[in-house]
């Protein structure tokens, strides 16, 4: 059963039988909102961008987004760039894989962002959202809308933390500005 997050919320990444996940998948899906112009309604193509950083007790130590699509250890991975959005029609029009098994034991967090490359605010975008997959059989777990529509560029949308022997994962949903993941990590510190 999918949970419905809100900004702040936080959830176990335990499997229903009480086991761990060892895979998942967080997904990006978004499309450009149709704005009306003199001859009609139109889209403007919106190139939002996914990324991961690996952080060490507070400190970035790996990133995987669109030009560095894996960690250095292999065990997040990005499955490509999407340049505008909605291919998935509510689907997954970026995703990155973390096998959490293979994360290694000094990476303690996990921040996922998202941003606009070509500049566009998120009052261009409609539909947009962050998912959580259990990579093993597809089943969604966790779903946070990226709404609100306001004049950013940016959001930190969640982060995945070691708990105990496991992970948990925390909406996070804080709007930002800049065009990559470097221009964000002033407004990620804080969450950590």
């Amino acid at each position: 059963m999918t949970v419905n997050m809100t900004k702040g919320q936080a959830i176990s990444l335990q499997k229903a039988d009480g086991g761990t996940l060892t895979a998942v998948r967080m997904g990006l899906g978004w499309q450009a909102a149709k704005r009306r112009g003199l001859f009609g309604s139109r889209t403007r193509e919106i190139d939002l961008d996914a990324s991961a950083v690996l952080f060490a007790d507070k400190q970035p130590v790996d990133v995987v987004f669109f030009r560095h699509l894996q960690s250095d250890d292999g065990s997040v991975r990005h499955t490509g760039d999407n340049l505008v959005g909605g291919v998935g029609q509510g689907g997954d029009d970026e995703a990155i894989l973390v096998d959490l098994q293979r994360v290694p034991v000094h990476i303690d967090q996990i921040v996922f962002t998202v941003n606009s490359f070509t500049g566009q605010t998120f009052q261009e975008v409609q539909n947009a959202f962050c998912r959580i997959v259990d990579e093993t059989n597809g089943q969604e777990l966790a779903r946070y809308t990226l709404d609100g529509g306001g004049q950013y560029t940016a959001q930190i949308m969640a982060k995945v933390s070691r708990s105990g022997a496991g992970w948990q994962m925390t909406a996070l949903g804080n709007p930002a500005n800049g065009r990559t993941f470097q221009d964000l990590m002033p407004a990620i510190l804080p969450h950590l």
